[in-house]
């Protein structure tokens, strides 16, 4: 027969073991984790981590997909009420300052590093990724979608790309932080143009959106 009590605590572990492979992470790096060093920051047992996911791997995976949909549910609304290019470079700089206070930026650095060499793992951080990318690409269709660059843009594609330039500056910052700050005031430059390109009028647009359709037609035909 199942214990009750043993079933209601099993959530609970289950979340200590996940905070305690995250915590791990950002004081110990992915090369620290083990099943034992988890255990000890969560506290618990560390035939808990096998019971519970299987494998170390299985854990991180989990506390990967796990921490991403808490933050990306957090910045949610924030998202959808971005009205800009610029607004949405803006918000990224925030995050990424209040990502960076609380560890979040290291784990991430950590969980991508260790992703180069463990597919299940690089599996589980591509899938925690496309969070991200879903509501970037979200809000580049709200955005751009009835632009005169609509015609010419794979927006799941920019998405990712936006999402790549923002994952690269943060690992980048660790390393140059002056050479950071110029590459982020050279997206916000771009944004400015996007969202300049978006104002024009009724005419202007039509003329872009032909001239950029020719563009692309005689590049695929060079290639």
């Amino acid at each position: 027969m199942n214990d009750p009590a043993k079933q209601r605590s099993e959530p609970d572990t289950r979340q200590r073991l996940i905070d305690g492979a995250l915590e791990a992470i950002r004081v110990r790096g992915i090369a620290g984790i083990s099943a034992r060093t988890v255990a000890a920051t969560a506290g618990v047992n560390q035939a808990l981590v096998f019971y519970h996911f299987g494998t170390v791997d299985g854990l991180l995976s989990a506390a990967c997909q796990s921490a991403t949909a808490e933050r990306v549910e957090f910045y949610r609304e924030r998202l959808a009420a971005v009205g800009s290019a610029q607004e949405l470079l803006r918000l990224g700089q925030e995050l990424h300052e209040i990502e960076r206070g609380h560890g979040h930026v290291t784990v991430l650095a950590q969980l991508l590093a260790g992703a180069q060499v463990d597919a299940r793992l690089a599996e589980a951080v591509r899938a925690a990724l496309g969070l991200w990318t879903t509501e970037i690409e979200a809000v580049l269709r709200r955005l751009f979608g009835q632009s005169a660059l609509a015609d010419v843009t794979d927006f799941a594609g920019l998405a990712r790309a936006v999402s790549a330039s923002f994952i690269g500056l943060e690992l980048f910052e660790g390393v140059d932080p002056a050479g950071a700050a110029a590459a982020t005031s050279s997206l916000d430059g771009l944004a400015a143009l996007l969202d300049l390109l978006d104002s024009f009028g009724p005419v202007a647009r039509r003329a872009l959106r032909s001239r950029t359709r020719r563009t692309t037609r005689a590049a695929g035909t060079s290639g």
